[in-house]
């Protein structure tokens, strides 16, 4: 009996993980992340993938404890959410796809302030470019049916809190190594993988987009 619950606890760590981690995609998202913080030094660099890793675990767990119900405090539907969402996502992605390819080779382009690491580091890195529309949506659903009774909500709860760590810590580790990896790849291939990402991301935003529009259609069909 213990070693099933166990089984299942397991089971569900494993079905955040696996749920959250090809949405977020932090390895396709490291050489962004190091484009938008060239002006930042390495020390610098590594304190907003903290700060972004902190930031993803707040708002995954949030959204996977209190999202559904926030949602309907509002009247928001997940569609109208995805919808929104995408096209941040896409604006995004578009400057990124379109806009010049900052300096990546680690050196600081200019003066950078606390603050000014801190808020960058939750908009835009964090959200929408880490946790975005998808990635929400996803925690949202994972949320919606909390079982009932205090002895089954409590190791759930866990389970969805171990599950969004080790998606955290997977998403620090990528962003706080993304310059040895950019270094490897060298300038022309980092170049080309921003562009490539850029892309990727601006195609997602459009999935998004459309995923939400087709649920709200499907929804006045049948009504």
């Amino acid at each position: 009996m213990l070693q099933a619950r166990i089984h299942y606890y397991l089971d569900l760590i494993f079905v955040v993980v696996a749920a959250l981690l090809p949405i977020i995609n932090p390895f396709g998202g490291a050489p962004i992340f190091l484009a938008m913080t060239s002006g930042l030094s390495s020390s610098e660099r590594a304190r907003a993938a903290k700060l972004v890793a902190f930031n993803s675990f707040v708002l995954l767990l949030a959204s996977i404890l209190v999202g559904a119900y926030v949602l309907d405090f509002f009247g928001v539907s997940i569609p109208a959410v995805q919808i929104a969402g995408g096209f941040v996502v896409c604006s995004l992605a578009w400057s990124l796809l379109h806009g010049p390819i900052a300096s990546t080779d680690g050196a600081p382009s200019g003066s950078a302030t606390r603050d000014s690491v801190t808020q960058g580091a939750f908009y835009p890195i964090t959200m929408p470019l880490t946790v975005g529309p998808g990635a929400i949506s996803v925690a949202v659903t994972l949320g919606a049916n909390p079982p009932r009774g205090l002895r089954a909500l409590l190791p759930t709860t866990m389970a969805h809190l171990i599950g969004i760590l080790i998606t955290c810590v997977i998403i620090y580790l990528c962003y706080r190594y993304a310059e040895s990896l950019v270094r490897r790849l060298g300038k022309t291939g980092t170049n080309i993988m921003i562009r490539l990402t850029a892309f990727i991301v601006l195609a997602i935003g459009a999935q998004i987009i459309w995923n939400g529009a087709h649920t709200l259609l499907a929804s006045l069909v049948l009504h």
